[in-house]
């Protein structure tokens, strides 16, 4: 169950913002998870990737390594990936979204985000 809230939030942590270029890039990611004061484990990617787009919207492809430490348990190495952008809806209101994956040897762990930012 920790491997599983751990790798979820791993795919669903990153935020889409417009691209200040295009082109490839390499991503490190390290997210943690807690319940309450009790650290559970972290998630480390190491992705590699593309993004591109213009003003109105933008995109991205990542994908490598996602080092999954429990706290108390062997450490695995699996294989994440992430695919996400970002419409410019009006000058003030952005709408973004995310899917990741996590491999598992018995099921994929799959995450999902969207959102809107508002500019004031």
């Amino acid at each position: 169950m920790i491997k599983t809230l751990i790798a979820l939030a791993a795919t669903t942590a990153s935020v889409a913002t417009p691209a200040a270029f295009a082109g490839t890039y390499v991503n490190v990611e390290a997210n943690s998870g807690f319940t309450g004061t009790d650290y559970e484990g972290s998630v480390t990617d190491l992705h590699i990737g593309y993004e591109g787009g213009n003003e109105t919207h933008t995109f991205y492809v990542q994908g490598g390594p996602a080092f999954i430490a429990p706290e108390g348990e062997d450490g695995e190495t699996r294989l994440s990936g992430k695919v996400g952008g970002n419409i410019a809806a009006t000058e003030k209101l952005d709408i973004y979204g995310e899917f990741g994956v996590v491999t598992d040897e018995d099921d994929n762990f799959y995450g999902t985000k969207i959102g809107a930012k508002f500019k004031f």
